[in-house]
């Protein structure tokens, strides 16, 4: 398979600060709710400050586990990229999606 090469796409700039604001009022501190979404602490730094665009794993995941509203959790949805991280067609394997 090709490697598939992408622009890197910047999210809205109120995404990081929603985020982070997000994070807060469900009591997490950084590295807590990095290790509760199973990430990074580094990334999720970079999410919330609008440095990254979540894959749509991530973003399913940061809704869930930060609470979002429904605004919120659409603002992320419509943000989020199908082909990043885990998403990228280049890592998935036959087993978990076939063709």
């Amino acid at each position: 398979m090709e490697p598939m090469i992408r622009e890197r796409r910047l999210p809205p700039p109120e995404l990081g600060p929603m985020l982070a604001a997000a994070r807060m009022r469900a009591g997490l501190r950084g590295r807590e709710a990095a290790r509760l979404l199973g990430l990074s602490q580094s990334y999720l730094v970079r999410l919330e400050s609008g440095q990254r665009v979540p894959s749509m794993t991530v973003a399913g995941r940061l809704a869930e586990r930060l609470g979002l509203s429904e605004d919120e959790r659409a603002a992320l949805l419509t943000a989020a990229v199908d082909d990043a991280g885990a998403d990228h067609p280049a890592r998935t394997t036959a087993a978990t999606h076939p063709r």
